[in-house]
């Protein structure tokens, strides 16, 4: 029974998950399967892996062929590298401590990578924020100001409204007491 390691797909439309799983080669993708050995999530940046190594490596040792995913997703980790380093091992070509150590050189590598993308990610991300943030209070500067300006002219325009009817009260006020009530004849 050829075997494969392979994803399985979980998840809604538009956000998959996948299960890694060891599946024999004729079953249907989302179909019955030997064993589960990790899960990977794409909707991460970056992406989620999560693996039994262990697990992994045991199949491959026993002929397990993943498929060109599941072999992206296994050199990610590390596996592929370690699976042919204990091939060498088998061969005699080195020695298991020496393949411990290229494999612990490598990893610390790929780690380090990792971390960079990380922080890269994570400043990047507080740049842009920083940035729509100081775009978003100029943005209401600008309108804070324009409102000012139209609050400033409307009031200015009710001012001058105003003084012509003042004016007007005053030079009604001066003719009012002229035509106030006739003398009054004297008394005899």
């Amino acid at each position: 029974m050829p075997t494969r390691i392979r994803l399985q797909r979980k998840g809604k439309k538009g956000r998959p998950y996948y299960h890694i799983v060891v599946a024999d080669q004729r079953a249907p993708r989302d179909g019955k399967y030997i064993e589960q050995i990790g899960a990977y999530d794409p909707n991460q940046n970056p992406a989620f892996v999560e693996i039994n190594s262990e697990k992994a490596l045991d199949w491959m040792q026993k002929g397990a062929q993943p498929s060109d995913t599941c072999r992206a997703i296994l050199s990610y980790k590390g596996l592929v590298f370690k699976n042919h380093l204990l091939n060498g091992v088998k061969k005699n070509a080195f020695t298991q401590e020496e393949a411990d150590r290229r494999f612990d050189i490598w990893m610390n590598e790929k780690n380090a990578k990792v971390e960079a993308k990380r922080s890269k990610l994570g400043a990047a991300a507080d740049t842009e924020l920083r940035t729509r943030i100081a775009d978003e209070t100029k943005k209401a500067q600008d309108m804070a100001a324009k409102l000012s300006a139209k609050l400033a002219e409307a009031s200015a325009a009710a001012a001058a409204a105003a003084a012509p009817v003042v004016e007007a009260a005053v030079e009604v006020a001066p003719e009012a007491p002229a035509e106030a009530a006739p003398e009054a004849p004297a008394a005899e």
